[in-house]
């Protein structure tokens, strides 16, 4: 047996860098680089880029709202609004397959103009999202002229004051949501405390008629609806 498993080849993996023999092998190999370059930010592209923020941010709101610690648990609110952004985001992407995508892979523009092609929806959807004085705080941060239209808006100035919008917009639907249910909160504590019972957690009372609550008008058909209509 010790013969044949000696005769068994292994193999080898080789790894090489060889001269282009011209310049179309050259330009494969950007575009590969640049193909991979792009798949390992795409996480953090959904998170700038997009109304990914908005949604995870107030679905966590929601969750501690309710007084819920890990239910839904964080994999089914990030797929939830993965698919949401998908959906939002649907006629964005269309354009920039259209425009952008599909006549780079048929060869009609180069690298360049793909970029400026693809970047245009989504600098239109940021713009559109983002309140005029976060853009110009980041416009005087880097000490740029104020732009005279949205075309001059660079997009190193555009995405973190697109971010930082999201984000307070975000946190103005978490504090709409959690008013009724700290209501109920008061209302259970109080009750609570005027017949005596002082040993039973107002939580153990409270997280059952909020949860009651929430089906009944019923708050995810009311909250999805309110998320996709404010980026509109």
């Amino acid at each position: 047996m010790m013969p044949n498993l000696m005769a068994l080849a292994l193999p080898t993996v080789k790894i090489s860098v060889e001269s282009a023999q011209n310049p179309a092998q050259f330009s494969i190999f950007l575009q590969v680089l640049l193909l991979l370059t792009i798949l390992s930010i795409a996480p953090a592209l959904l998170l700038m880029l997009t109304s990914f923020t908005r949604l995870v941010v107030v679905f966590s709101i929601l969750r501690h709202a309710l007084g819920l610690q890990q239910t839904p648990p964080n994999q089914v609110l990030i797929s939830l609004s993965l698919f949401l952004t998908f959906f939002i985001m649907s006629p964005v992407f269309k354009v920039t397959y259209e425009n952008a995508l599909q006549p780079y892979l048929k060869g009609e523009i180069d690298e360049k103009m793909l970029f400026e092609r693809a970047s245009k929806p989504f600098k239109d959807f940021m713009l559109k999202n983002t309140r005029e004085k976060d853009l110009a705080l980041f416009i005087k941060l880097k000490g740029e002229e104020r732009p005279r239209n949205k075309e001059e808006v660079s997009l190193l100035t555009l995405i973190p004051a697109f971010m930082i919008s999201e984000l307070k917009t975000a946190f103005q639907i978490g504090f709409l949501l959690y008013i009724p249910f700290l209501v109920i909160d008061i209302v259970v504590s109080s009750v609570l405390i005027s017949m005596g019972v002082l040993m039973l957690p107002p939580m153990m009372i409270s997280l059952p008629l909020k949860l009651l609550l929430f089906v009944l008008v019923d708050g995810w058909n009311l909250l999805i609806m309110s998320l996709v209509k404010s980026f509109y």
